[in-house]
């Protein structure tokens, strides 16, 4: 489980990817997109199944993201987690988020390998985001 220190840490960043960004607006990939929009975060759609996220360009892979993001949350099964991680420590991508569902613990062995600040194991960003907004 993440810290308190480390989940702000995460949310002072600017620059996020969703990688498992969804065009179902019921979706937690769709959700969690619009949350970080709504909340004023610099947001990039990852999903290699779609062109455009609520209007918005939707990148196939982190690596074709135009500029590195911050902080990488994954909404994806375990093993795509997995392998975004991969490209987030090619990219020098400093956090990640995983969403509960998209961690495992060969996951966050993996992105501690890499050395990346890792929140996972529980907290949802978009409740973390709702809880900061009403301090």
């Amino acid at each position: 489980m993440a810290t308190r220190g480390l989940i702000t840490e995460v949310l002072d960043q600017r620059r996020f990817a969703v990688s498992g960004a969804s065009t179902d607006k019921s979706k937690p990939g769709n959700q969690v997109y619009r949350a970080l929009k709504a909340a004023g975060y610099e947001v990039y759609a990852v999903n290699p199944k779609a062109d455009k996220i609520d209007g918005d360009t939707c990148y196939p892979s982190l690596d074709n993201v135009p500029e590195r993001p911050d902080c990488v949350v994954t909404i994806t099964p375990p093993a795509a987690t997995e392998e975004t991680i991969h490209v987030a420590a090619h990219l020098k991508v400093p956090y990640l988020w995983m969403q509960p569902g998209s961690e495992s613990t060969a996951a966050f062995n993996l992105a501690r390998g890499f050395s990346m600040q890792i929140v996972s194991g529980g907290p949802c960003i978009m409740e973390e985001i709702k809880a900061r907004d009403s301090e």
